[in-house]
């Protein structure tokens, strides 16, 4: 069985949460996408040795946010009444706002420094998802792990930037 098959398949006849974890990820990757400029600033950053090739951080991302998504669809299944499916989605709406926040910050504002420290809430509402979906679904879990790990690398990268770089700020 294909996996979007799976997908819809196992929402039964009610698509919609499925198509709406979908559109989150699919949201997250284009916002932030959109908002990440490879340009000569960036070019011109001292990056460490150990970053990644720039053509991993893709399909890096679709990956880990499509798994993401997979467990935010199969915690809203186990909910058993609206408040816990609006929790779910108001989690993973949070989340969403920050991923994308961490782009704007670093790449639009040119902050690293700011985009540090806004990682580092991107990180806890991560933890946060991982915790309260995982209380739900251990498959949940299990998806979400990816995040949380790429997330705290991403947090490494980050510091190594602003500590080969900084300040930032200046005119």
């Amino acid at each position: 069985m294909r996996a979007g098959h799976a997908l819809t398949a196992a929402a039964g006849r009610d698509r919609r949460p499925a198509l709406a974890a979908a559109l989150w990820a699919i949201a997250i990757l284009a916002f932030g996408g959109a908002a990440t400029d490879l340009g000569p600033w960036y070019e011109s950053l001292a990056q460490p040795d150990w970053k990644p090739p720039r053509a991993a951080f893709g399909p890096a991302w679709a990956v880990i946010l499509g798994l993401a998504a997979f467990a935010g669809f199969a915690t809203w299944r186990t909910a058993t009444d609206p408040a816990q499916r609006a929790e779910i989605v108001g989690l993973f709406l949070l989340n969403g706002a920050l991923n994308v926040s961490w782009s704007v910050l670093f790449f639009i504002l040119r902050r690293p420094d700011w985009a540090l420290v806004e990682l580092g809430l991107l990180w806890l509402s991560i933890l946060l998802l991982v915790m309260r979906c995982g209380r739900r679904s251990r498959l949940a879990l299990w998806c979400l792990l990816p995040y949380l790990i790429w997330v705290a690398y991403a947090g490494l990268l980050n510091l190594a930037v602003v500590e080969r770089n900084g300040p930032f700020g200046g005119a």
